[in-house]
């Protein structure tokens, strides 16, 4: 098991929570927590006992209260590098929260945010790829960059317009003001809002509905095509995806199983696992690289 310093990763009867877990900080970001959460959507990605990963961070102050402007020895200075870089394509350059925030588009699993306080700067942009997102009701969000002399990051420029339409995502990236858990809400950010002893439950009936009921592949499928054909240019690109995985997912042993257990009036058990069962043109695009 991988040990790590900043970050805890429990599993239970299918559902992995990973927790940021430096309270005494507020669970703010570093390069060393950006790298152990990598490295456990790698191990969320590879146990096919995991049917969806919560995420959500330690105490009740904070999910994440951004970037640590004041690292301790080893974490990292997450803004920028000392050292010069002449060629921008030269991967010193990249930005520690979309290195992040790309492996967590990828999951393979359903992610699940638990936002249980303040979220602001990548603690907020961190949780733009997960698929589904609650909060405490005393949670505070902000894309504060403008108040901090840069800019979006954590490819939240690609992520926050799509999920709250782009006036809201300009307003609130220009302003950098702090808005709380009603505005959250009712702007699309976040799915529902909890009081803090419930967030948790809320968070795990939520992944319990998928664990309990739903094909793995199908789900793994879904949330590739749902992510990535949403932002294709032409709905014949969705057309040529959703005809393939008809076709190919309609012969598997968990279609098979959809349908007895329907007939059957029974929960389905679903043989196939994401490591043996994806359907062979998956994956169907080419990963770009940072250039």
């Amino acid at each position: 098991m991988t040990e790590f310093t900043q970050i805890k990763l429990d599993t239970a009867d299918g559902i992995a929570t990973l927790t940021l877990s430096r309270p005494e900080k507020m669970n703010a970001f570093t390069g060393v927590m950006m790298q152990e959460m990598i490295d456990a959507i790698d191990i969320t990605d590879a146990d096919d006992s995991v049917r969806a990963v919560i995420l959500t961070g330690e105490g009740e102050r904070a999910f994440c209260a951004g970037a640590d402007l004041t690292p301790d020895e080893g974490a990292g200075n997450v803004f920028a590098r000392h050292d010069p870089v002449d060629d921008l394509s030269d991967t010193r350059v990249r930005d520690g929260g979309g290195r992040l925030v790309l492996r967590l588009f990828n999951s393979q699993k359903p992610l699940i945010g638990a936002c249980n306080g303040v979220a602001v700067g990548v603690g907020a942009t961190m949780q733009l790829p997960f698929d589904m997102r609650l909060c405490s009701d005393n949670a505070r969000f902000g894309f504060v960059f403008a108040r901090r002399g840069i800019t979006p990051e954590a490819c939240s420029s690609w992520f926050l317009p799509r999920l709250v339409g782009m006036q809201t995502a300009l307003e609130w990236c220009m302003t950098g003001r702090i808005f709380d858990a009603g505005e959250a809400r009712e702007r699309g950010l976040v799915r529902s809002v909890h009081p803090q002893g419930e967030l948790m439950d809320a968070a795990v009936s939520l992944a319990r509905e998928i664990a309990d009921n739903t094909s793995a592949v199908s789900v793994a499928m879904t949330r590739a095509m749902l992510w990535r054909l949403s932002a294709t240019d032409h709905p014949m690109m969705a057309h040529r995806i959703d005809s393939r995985s008809i076709y190919r997912l309609g012969k598997s042993e968990d279609s098979k199983e959809g349908v007895r257990s329907f007939l059957e009036k029974r929960p389905p058990a679903y043989p196939d696992t994401v490591s043996e069962n994806m359907p062979d043109f998956y994956p169907w695009w080419d990963e770009p690289g940072y250039e």
